[in-house]
């Protein structure tokens, strides 16, 4: 259940930044990117919220999941792919399989919708 110290991160995270806030703000929604390779289930995030954010600033405002696909940039030819199984992990375009992951391993406090 590595999902509870991922929301307990981004929750910390967004507490953090409304801190210097003059005026207690209404918080309507927190939004997340969850990248593919962290196997971060949505569905647990959403579970473990509401216990996360009770007696915060945070509380009664509705948790936005994005998840994010894993794209690599080929080390051969240069070109971003997503790696799967039907490519056997290989780039697509030269069968290269060395590539640098640019997205896609991250759980990421995206931004914070506050009521107006």
């Amino acid at each position: 259940m590595h999902e509870m110290s991922y929301v307990v991160r981004f929750v910390n995270d967004a507490l953090e930044a409304l801190k210097d806030e003059k005026e207690k703000p209404s918080v309507d929604k927190v939004c997340v990117s969850v990248g593919e390779m962290t196997d971060v289930l949505p569905e647990y995030l959403h579970k473990y919220y509401p216990q996360a954010v009770k007696g915060t600033l945070l509380e009664g405002s509705d948790l936005e999941v994005e998840m994010i696909l894993v794209r690599v940039v080929c080390g051969g030819c240069g070109g971003e792919y997503h790696p799967c199984r039907e490519n056997k992990y290989l780039c697509p375009s030269c069968g290269d399989g060395n590539g640098k992951v640019i997205a896609g391993r991250d759980v990421v406090l995206e931004r914070i919708e506050i009521k107006e």
